[in-house]
């Protein structure tokens, strides 16, 4: 048993052969060794320490863990009897011959060798048991076979097996001596191969060299001709840049200035900047050679663009000559001539700026001053110092003003058309020849526009050319001195003697437009020339403003006064002026501008005060006022239809005036009803007080009511037509009155119910519907008169007649029949016009689609007349 176990103990190496098999190994000096499982060998690789450490492998198959747990009972069960072997052997060799392993083991006692200090037992009964179903171990126990002889049996087999391996190999003896040969002839063939190709290394080794040393060569060649190629280039652009071709300095000294000539202009540049720039060309000899060439020829090429450009700059003085075509086309295509002097020729360059500078300041400012001449033609007088709101010109002859024409006087308070000057503000500007041909006049903010127009395109076009040709801004700035100089001058004799504050506050919104355009344009060039007109433009308004104001405020009365209660003429044309300011300063917000017009309705406002309080019947001064208001109202309504601070204070004082003139007006008719109303009505009749209203109190009031209150209605019913030009502003009141009068009647009527026998007053009261029903009547019947106006217009006679037409309760329009005959008289049937207008209600009754503002008479002052094809110029009513 002990030499079995040292012998299994042995650290033997087995390996797996590649085949499956395994051979035997050397002793190896390593601390483990793997030993092959002889179920599995390919898999399992069990350490000798597992047999003897008790450890379990991982990762093996059933088999193995079924043969590590059989080798870990023999190797306790190996070293048990190792340890009992050294005492059998004192008690000698007959009783350990005798020794029965399976006795042995069934009488092991595990307690008995518990002193044991090499061997540990415990847990071998346990081991016993766990392993008492295998089949080997059962086998053994079982059949109580020695170790001794078991371990015989096993090296036996081996030996065996050994024995007939070996057979084996000597059976294969002969096929083993022809391998061997074989190999042995392969090793020959090996052994030529590798002295061959150790002479091919060494061949190719001494090749490599040769390419190392050709390579350097290479390396060294390529370095020279690159620094060759390089002084080459320096050398041949040195050449190139010092050296004077001849075909050059003919072309310089005997060609024309065309594009080839300025190429060569180019190429004898670089060259003169190459020589002042190089400092190599500098200390060359070769420089001091060519320079004297190349002074003379920049001083003939110098001369000769000179001598061309002088030229080509007389030719803008030529009459009838389009400046900008001849930059554009012509000019520019020689701006080089202009750099080339600038660069080589500065004395020359200051000459050609400034005889440029000359022509163009001369042509540039005659052309101005012509086109002012021709417009001065054109231009059509508007005001006066003495077309001034307060100004009375009742005594000046229609046809007294001059050069101006009659039609235009209502222009000088009126906007009217002019606003579309402001549309228009983009369009060409005017041509004197054509507007002089067809005899045209226009108010001087036309000419305004179309002299700042063409200005404008002017100095844009100049601004570019001169920034482009020459490459200085300032040149445009001495270019156009002459043509602002000119244009002051025109505006210095202009403005003083404008007092058309109207046309001023156009130039103004003008001025403003064109400095936005200018913007968008890019071109500052005219903001200082514009931001100069528009301050000379606004003290002017503001004096002319003024002027206004006073004539208001230092109006005489007496002068201005007429027996007339509809709307003033001055009332008119502040309602004019004003708005017309007011239309102009929309989207502008200009808080001066408000602040003078607040000032000028303070003033009008105490002059139609002196006026209304010369009529001597306060009725007829509440009416002057109310005509005047409403007027107002309508005019400033057109200016701004969402109302403004100056509205508003006129609507106020209309409401205010219109409950005065209710009031007087049924004061008039009804002064008793009105009177016992306001005193006594609100009295209680059954309180005892010093004086109760009695039935013979009221009796007399309410039988004068009875017997006269339709007539009354009616003659109030015609006070208010005769009395108001607005037939809207005239239905108002009297619907007022009429309600007011109601009122009144209705606080009667309670008034009667108590008190005491007032009954008997029954019969004599008019029903309250019975006065609602005339109301109604009365106020459909406002529209249903016939009222005629004629007026005289050079020699056309106009007839109007208005034909109420209602429908259903209310009056939906107007039919407006005209009548025009000429010299008074019908000269043909084929003279006579016949034409129908309609006029919706209740909008603007004076509105009618097409041009025209003329008033014609105190019932319509608005109506249009132009649709039918004639222009009204002025009239008389």
């Amino acid at each position: 048993i002990s030499t079995f176990a040292l012998q299994e103990t042995t650290r033997i190496h087995l390996a797996p052969d590649p085949i499956g098999g395994v051979r035997e190994g050397e002793e190896e000096e390593e601390e483990e060794e793997l030993v092959v499982c002889e179920i599995d060998p390919l898999r399992c690789r069990i350490s000798a320490s597992v047999l003897i450490g008790n450890a379990l492998c991982e990762d093996c198959c059933d088999h193995c863990s079924f043969f590590r747990k059989q080798w870990h009972l023999v190797s306790l069960i190996l070293g048990f009897a190792l340890e009992m072997g050294h005492s059998f052997a004192e008690a000698g060799d007959a009783q350990k011959n005798n020794f029965n392993l399976g006795e042995f083991v069934g009488d092991l006692n595990i307690e008995e060798d518990a002193s044991s200090d090499d061997i540990s037992l415990e847990g071998l009964q346990q081991e016993l048991e766990e392993c008492k179903d295998d089949d080997v171990v059962a086998n053994i126990l079982s059949k109580g076979t020695a170790l001794r002889d078991y371990t015989k049996g096993v090296e036996n087999n081996l030996r065996q097996v050994e024995l007939d391996s070996i057979q084996d190999y000597i059976k294969e003896s002969d096929n083993l001596v022809s391998l061997h040969d074989q190999i042995r002839e392969c090793d020959s063939i090996l052994s030529q191969m590798e002295t061959l190709l150790s002479g091919f290394q060494a061949e190719i080794g001494s090749i490599s060299s040769d390419i190392k040393i050709l390579q350097e060569k290479s390396m060294d060649m390529g370095l020279k001709l690159k620094n060759r190629k390089v002084a080459e280039s320096k050398l041949a652009k040195f050449v190139e840049d010092i050296i004077v071709p001849p075909r050059m300095v003919d072309i310089i000294v005997d060609a024309e200035v065309n594009d080839e000539y300025l190429r060569t202009l180019e190429i004898l540049s670089k060259k003169l900047k190459h020589t002042e720039v190089d400092h190599m060309a500098n200390t060359s000899k070769a420089l001091k050679d060519v320079q004297p060439e190349l002074e003379k020829l920049r001083q003939k090429a110098v001369s000769k663009v000179f001598d061309f450009i002088v030229q080509k700059l007389y030719a803008l003085r030529k009459p009838k000559t389009n400046i900008q075509i001849l930059q554009q086309s012509v000019l520019l295509k020689y701006k080089y001539i202009v750099s080339f002097l600038k660069e080589h020729g500065k004395e020359i360059y200051t000459e050609v700026r400034g005889a440029y500078i000359d022509t163009m300041n001369k042509v540039l400012s005659a052309h101005f001053r012509a086109y002012i001449q021709a417009l001065e033609k054109l231009q059509l007088d508007i005001a006066t110092s003495s077309d001034l709101i307060g100004v009375d010109t009742r005594s000046t002859s229609l046809f007294s003003r001059g050069r101006e024409p009659l039609k235009n006087r209502s222009a000088v308070f009126a906007l009217g058309e002019r606003i579309n000057i402001l549309k228009e503000i983009d369009q060409p500007a005017l041509i004197p020849h054509i507007a002089e041909a067809s005899s045209q006049k226009y108010p001087y903010e036309v000419l305004f526009r179309s002299l700042h127009k063409l200005l404008m395109d002017t100095a844009t076009s100049e601004y570019l050319f001169c920034d482009d040709f020459f490459g200085e801004e300032s040149i445009f700035y001495e270019t156009f001195t002459g043509p602002f100089a000119v244009i002051d001058e025109h505006f210095g004799t202009i403005l003083p003697n404008c007092y058309d504050a109207i046309g001023l506050m156009l130039m103004i919104r003008i001025t403003h437009q064109h400095q936005l355009i200018m913007s968008r344009r890019r071109i500052p060039c005219l903001d200082s020339y514009l931001d100069k007109v528009n301050i000379s433009l606004w003290p002017r308004f503001k004096m002319v403003f003024d002027l206004h104001l006073n004539s208001l405020r230092n109006a005489n009365v007496k002068t201005l006064w007429e027996d007339d209660v509809h709307p003033h003429y001055v009332m008119r044309r502040y309602a004019e002026f004003t708005s017309s300011l007011i239309h102009l300063n929309v989207g502008y917000g200009d808080g001066q501008l408000e602040l003078n017009l607040e000032r000028l309705r303070m003033a009008v406002d105490d002059l139609l005060i002196k006026l209304a309080k010369t009529f001597s019947k306060p009725k007829q001064q509440i009416v002057f006022l109310i005509n005047n208001y409403d007027m107002t109202i309508a005019v400033l309504k057109e200016a701004s239809p969402e109302g403004g601070k100056i509205q508003l204070h006129f609507e106020e004082l209309l409401k205010s005036n219109t409950s005065l003139f209710v009031e007087e007006l049924l004061l008039e008719h009804f002064s008793d009803l009105i009177k016992f109303v306001k005193t006594r009505a609100s009295e209680d009749p059954s309180s005892t007080s010093e004086r109760p209203i009695t039935v013979t109190e009221v009796e007399p009031i309410v039988k004068d009511f009875g017997n006269r209150w339709k007539a009354a209605i009616e003659l109030m019913h015609k006070d208010v037509i005769t009395s108001f030009s607005n037939f809207l502003c005239g239905m108002e009141i009297l619907r007022a009155a009429l309600t007011q009068l109601l009122l009144y009647y209705t606080r009667l009527s309670d008034c009667i119910k108590k008190i005491q026998g007032g009954s008997a007053l029954n019969k004599d009261l008019v029903s309250i519907s019975s006065i609602i029903s005339t109301c109604a009547h009365v106020k459909r019947q406002l529209f249903c008169d016939v009222a005629t106006t004629v007026l005289q217009v050079h020699d056309y006679t106009w007839k109007k007649k208005l034909l109420g037409r209602s429908g259903g309760k209310d009056l939906m329009h107007l039919d407006v029949v005209v009548e025009v005959t000429r010299g008074g008289a019908l000269t043909s049937p084929s003279a006579h016009r016949h034409e129908l207008l309609r006029m919706e209600l209740p909008k603007d009754l004076g509105s009618l689609d097409g041009s025209g503002t003329e008033g014609i008479g105190p019932l319509l002052p608005t109506i249009k007349f132009k649709q039918l094809g004639y222009e009204m110029t002025d009239y008389k009513a």
